[in-house]
């Protein structure tokens, strides 16, 4: 069974208003003005999905789904804008279905039944800072470029045999790894020129194999990079393909936003995200692996009465479909989220923007065991050049 993962919404990030470049030269109502002058940030990504991403696309279904892009506004601002924000997930809770699981279930009920029993995983720390870079040729197009690093610390009990006894999760029992390294990278483009008000736009773009991959086929042998258990009973072992920095896979990204002023001081926006592996390094009868397509909605509410600083809030849905393959954990990857996320975007002088969100989980229906986080928190900033 694999954890679940941060699949940050890969969208155009943009920074909160700032005043000295907010008016364009597009003849447009004065709020449009307003809100279409917004300077252009980049994208923080993975999640994820998801992000995700997105920080990384590996893990199950979880994780930071904030779409950045609406949570800083969009923009038709020409020039270079770098980002560069931390997203900190937690997976600590055992779920199944909508609610939560114990050991107890997952030994005596597995997912899997021909198995005999059902790994008992403990926790998941993600740790993602994401750096981007987005040049914006003019008010239609643009073009950015997102590179994650990870950081995972995963302990698991391993898998244990029915019937469950308290010896299953004794402390001689846990194994665990730490993961540290470039995730995988994706180059997006944006168009926004179907409208006047340039409110209307689609991204499209590819995830590629920069991260390390692998995993351990059933004879015991290495495929990929992966890394491995550094203590406990696996020591030595291949941690799950899914959770290794990166998936090996190539994916198609495309993507669409809309964002409209609805009062004097608030704007909302409404985008959605498709992603899917089209071709996978781990390709070779028994050690094959395709990571799951990833589907996310984010709709969301700005308070723009402050020119300095923009109170807000999203509802993020995020659906994850089964991983494939020999080296993918089938059952326990696949399921449907949804988050509140309350935050806030800033100046902090002309060309330099901060914000922070908190996301708290508000639905979850996930197949077979997965763990899950209590919350998730991102900050990141955003500076134009």
């Amino acid at each position: 069974m694999h954890a679940m993962n941060s699949l940050r919404t890969p969208f155009l990030q943009t920074p909160g208003r700032n005043p000295g470049i907010r008016r364009q030269t597009t003849a447009t109502p004065r709020r449009q003005l307003h809100l279409l002058g917004k300077p252009l940030a980049a994208i923080a990504g993975l999640f994820a999905l998801g992000l995700l991403p997105q920080a990384a696309h590996a893990c199950a279904t979880c994780g930071c789904t904030l779409s950045t892009d609406a949570a800083t506004g969009y923009s038709t601002a020409a020039g270079w804008r770098i980002n560069l924000d931390y997203t900190f997930i937690d997976q600590d809770q055992l779920r199944h279905g909508s609610g939560k699981a114990s050991p107890a279930q997952v030994v005596n009920q597995p997912s899997a039944p021909a198995l005999g029993g059902g790994e008992i995983e403990k926790d998941t720390i993600n740790r993602y800072i994401n750096a981007s870079a987005t040049y914006r040729f003019n008010a239609d197009w643009g073009v950015t470029a997102v590179l994650p690093y990870v950081l995972r610390s995963h302990a698991t009990y391993g898998t244990q045999l029915q019937p469950y006894t308290s010896a299953a999760t004794a402390p001689d029992q846990v194994s665990s790894v730490h993961v540290a390294g470039i995730g995988d990278a994706k180059i997006l483009g944006s168009y926004q020129g179907f409208l006047p008000t340039h409110n209307l736009g689609v991204q499209f773009g590819i995830k590629l194999p920069t991260g390390h991959y692998g995993g351990q086929d059933s004879d015991g042998n290495f495929v990929g990079h992966p890394t491995t258990f550094s203590r406990g009973p696996s020591l030595g072992q291949s941690l799950d393909t899914s959770l290794q920095a990166g998936t090996g896979s190539t994916d198609l990204i495309v993507g669409a936003y809309y964002y409209q002023p609805v009062s004097e001081n608030f704007d909302a926006f409404v985008n959605g995200q498709f992603q899917a592996a089209v071709k996978e390094k781990l390709d070779a009868p028994g050690a094959n692996y395709r990571p799951g397509n990833l589907t996310s909605v984010s709709v969301g509410l700005r308070y723009e009465a402050h020119a300095d600083w923009v109170p807000q809030v999203q509802i993020n849905w995020f659906h994850k479909s089964a991983d494939q393959g020999a080296l993918a954990d089938t059952p326990d990857t696949e399921g449907t989220v949804a988050y509140l996320s309350p935050g806030i975007s800033g100046s902090l002088s002309k060309n330099l923007q901060l914000y922070a969100f908190v996301q708290v989980p508000i639905y979850s229906h996930l197949q077979g065991y997965q763990l899950f986080p209590g919350w998730t928190g991102t900050v990141g900033i955003s500076m134009k050049l």
